[in-house]
């Protein structure tokens, strides 16, 4: 569907044996492997443009698609400029997309009015592309416009650098324009932008303010653009859709229509000689904006800044090894773009935040902590983590600035909080696995302290709230009486599961701590998840066909009354158009069910398994979940699911699970995504679930499956410690895919999960394969950490299960996994 660097083959993998297992050959280039097109349509919203690892400049064609929020699809939509600023992977309104320039070989009868200025006009008479001419690779893209211009792009961290080649004119004295515009991907510009043109050098510079993604804060951004090629015949300013050379500057404003007014500048050349075009951005000033493009794109050395971007790239996904084993190619492209994607986003803006520089690193785009904690900033713990020690002092220097920790943030804003206090689990999570560069952990405990304790005026953009209730009910009521702080008073089901879990996590930061009051407290307020379980609560379809199982959480009243929620309102199955979001319409639970989030305990799996009647019925529970639809893979609510079954004792079914979602939702295709990526959320889910290991974040604990490969090696960074994940009778097809038995570092290993130490000391686990499910991590002993005791597991039901499933599911887990279609 497009042009692409061809895939490594098979023989290109060669492997040498030492004595930790195996290691793919120093000359393989992780790159190859990486298809930033995956999820550049079909709603994956993803940025495949050219970038640098948490880059800000981040560069691509932005197309006028309904689900452009990364700029650029492969939807048969046109191309309506090319721009600098993006985000990856977001849903609602696209972000960023400004100041985009747009390339024409010539305006008719060369009268630069016959031009067309306007996106809205300029994108479907101009903008229409063939998918072939499109390539993507890590520091670079490049397509052709039909009309014969070719764009090409490659960026540093502050600045983009364009090469427009433009053919057939020229030689019968056309001159070939190319414009930048004012304007942004949501057209969110405000009142009086400005732009300028010097007339001999050409240097465009302006600035704008526009309305930050998914808040109420609003941003200024500036660019300084100048241009390397052919001699310069004219410049100017355009107007909507008129244009002067005599000209040169222009504040303009919103105008009255609600529609921003199309303004900026244009420059034209004297032959069609290609045109490098360097944009330079800041958030501080123009000035800097041109500093920031003078100092890391002196020379306009194309080929030059595209390497360096690429060596990047290389740098940060070569911690990360395999062993392909015989698997199909595009298991390995879907394995290593999945770990690219978790690098686009968040991004650092160190030195642009023009709020609040106490010299601390600050990092954007968080979209948001609701999504990335489950498995994208986890998952930079291994590969990158001297990069998420500049993202938890960025969150830290945050809540020094603003008082509060962000759940979400962008372009200098408070994005909305989605349902807990959520930075709580990631600072947790990073202190639990040992990440200290430079983070004044007092302070940071200070703040998760503050979040579980005071209730913010604006709850809606930090903190939590309902916190009177939550400490003298012990959950956050339907309808609550709410006169501290304010926010929309829906989502009464999540916040309570989510506040539950926001209060555990803080409880094992305090007991790293040594704080035993503050432990104790909060492991008391984690319990707060069953004071909204029914355990008379039934379910039925819609047409009243009962769903068979009985206990659900609930809605309650102030008065302790119970309320109602169809438990599949709002699950992947319910077709009404049911609101569980942040509108005052919404009912009580965030972008998903009861049902689902009826697993939603995750620190405590083992009174959950016996609420639900025990491990059998907790699996068979489960089992429902995933067989009728009922959850949907392409939102992170779903994630953990697939891999509870460990605490049931079940961990091969995990593993089945893990493979009937990979490929089937999630291949190497444009639309290869079920959902929008959210900041690399899928793409970490892809790259855990493929490695074997799957975090329960916040927590010390990481549940094995079989890796999608021979062998995986993750090399820390920071130590070059290797730790290695190998499979023994590894077969290609995964017809073999359950676990039998396990060395840990050439020992026997029961457990079905382990720790970070794995990690951070470089251990060996050897996984030893078969058809069957095996009795390997299914005792009570080998099971992940749970506050409550596991109960209801006994050696004849074990024996059971494993008839079970040898007789229900078919040996080829490749093919079909013996799933509900």
């Amino acid at each position: 569907m497009h042009s692409f660097n061809s895939r490594l083959g098979s023989a290109a993998l060669a492997i040498a044996a030492t004595s930790l297992g195996t290691v793919v050959a120093a000359d393989f280039d992780p790159l190859t492997y990486v298809d930033q097109l995956i999820g550049s349509s079909n709603g994956g919203n993803v940025f495949p443009g050219a970038s640098v690892p948490y880059g800000m400049a981040k560069a691509v064609a932005d197309t006028t698609s309904g689900s452009n929020q990364g700029g650029f699809t492969l939807d048969g939509t046109p191309i309506s400029g090319f721009s600098a600023m993006h985000d990856s992977g977001t849903g609602g309104s696209p972000s960023l997309g400004n100041f985009p320039l747009f390339p024409y070989a010539s305006c008719p009868n060369d009268d630069i009015d016959q031009c067309e200025y306007p996106k809205k006009t300029r994108a479907p008479n101009h903008g229409s592309f063939t998918d072939s001419s499109v390539v993507a690779r890590p520091g670079y893209f490049e397509v052709t416009l039909n009309s014969g211009v070719n764009a090409a792009m490659t960026t540093t961290s502050h600045a983009a650098l364009f090469r427009f080649t433009f053919s057939g004119t020229g030689s019968n004295g056309s001159y070939p324009l190319i414009l930048q515009d004012l304007t942004d991907l949501s057209d969110s510009r405000q009142d009086n932008a400005t732009v300028s043109i010097d007339a001999s050098t050409g240097r465009i510079k302006g600035s704008g303010r526009f309305q930050s993604s998914f808040s109420q804060g609003q941003y200024v951004l500036h660019f300084c653009t100048d241009f390397s090629g052919p001699k310069i015949h004219d410049t100017g300013i355009f107007v909507n859709s008129r244009a002067s050379t005599d000209v040169k500057n222009l504040t303009i404003s919103r105008s009255i229509n609600g529609y921003p007014l199309p303004g900026g500048a244009f420059i034209r050349f004297e032959t069609a000689d290609p045109v490098l075009a360097r944009v330079g951005l800041s958030f501080i000033s123009p000035e800097q904006a041109c500093s920031n493009a003078e100092s890391e794109i002196p020379d306009y050395d194309f080929d030059g800044i595209e390497k360096a971007a690429s060596d990047a790239w290389k740098e940060k996904l070569s911690p990360i090894t395999i062993s392909q084993g015989g698997v199909d190619d595009d298991y390995v492209k879907n394995f290593y773009s999945g770990i690219y994607r978790t690098m686009v986003n968040p991004q650092n803006y160190t030195g642009e935040n023009p709020l609040f520089d106490n010299g601390e690193p600050y990092f954007d785009s968080f979209y948001c902590l609701w999504d990335s904690f489950r498995s994208q900033i986890p998952f930079l713990t291994l590969t990158d983590p001297s990069a998420v020690a500049e993202m938890v002092r960025s969150l830290i220097d945050t809540y020094k600035y603003e008082g509060w920790l962000p759940d979400c943030r962008m372009t200098f804003s408070k994005g909305y909080t989605q349902g807990g206090s959520n930075a709580d689990i990631v600072l947790a999570d990073a202190f639990l696995k040992g990440i200290t560069d430079g983070i004044d952990w007092d302070v940071g405990y200070e703040a998760v302290i503050k979040d579980a304790e005071e209730e913010p005026f604006d709850w809606s953009s930090q903190g939590r709230g309902g916190l009177d209730s939550w400490k003298a009910l012990g959950y956050i009521p339907v309808q609550d009486f709410d006169h501290v702080g304010f926010g929309t008073m829906t989502r009464s089901i999540s916040r309570t599961l989510e506040y539950s879990y926001n209060d555990y996590v803080i409880s094992l930061f305090s007991q790293a701590r040594g704080n035993t009051a503050d432990t104790e407290k909060y492991l008391r307020s984690s319990d707060n998840w069953r004071s909204l379980y029914r355990s008379d609560q039934t379910s039925l379809f819609t047409g009243g066909k009962d769903t068979g199982y009985v206990g659900f959480f609930q809605p309650k009243y102030l008065n302790a009354s119970w309320g109602y929620q169809d438990p599949l309102w709002c699950s992947n199955i319910d077709n009404a158009g049911t609101v569980c979001s942040l509108q005052n319409t919404a009912h009580e639970t965030f972008e998903s069910s009861v049902w689902e989030y009826g697993f939603f305990v995750p620190h405590n799996q083992g009174d959950l398994i016996t609420l639900y009647g025990g491990p059998d019925q907790f699996v068979k529970r489960l089992d429902f979940l995933h067989d009728n639809n009922i959850t949907y893979i392409g939102n992170e609510p779903a994630f953990l699911t697939v891999f509870q079954y460990h605490y049931a004792g079940r961990p091969a079914l995990s593993a089945k699970r893990a493979h009937f979602y990979i490929p089937r939702y999630f291949d190497t295709t444009p639309d290869g995504l079920p959902g929008n990526d959210d900041s690399g959320a899928m793409g970490s889910f892809v790259a855990f679930s493929m490695m074997g290991l799957f975090p329960n974040p916040g927590q010390d604990v990481y549940l094995i499956i079989p890796p999608f490969f021979e062998s995986v090696n993750i090399t820390n960074p920071q130590t070059g410690k290797t730790a290695t994940i190998r499979n023994i009778n590894f077969d290609p097809t995964y017809s073999a895919i359950y676990i039998q038995s396990a060395t840990l570092n050439g020992e026997p290993y029961t457990k079905n999960w382990v720790d970070h130490s794995f990690f951070a000391e470089g251990k060996e686990l050897v996984l030893t394969l078969g058809r069957n499910e095996s009795s390997w991590g299914t005792a009570v002993k080998d099971l992940p950490p749970s506050v409550g005791e596991y109960t209801g597991f006994n050696e004849t039901s074990s024996k059971r299960r494993l008839r079970s499933v040898r007789s229900r599911y078919t040996p080829n887990f490749g093919e079909g996994l013996g799933l509900n279609q």
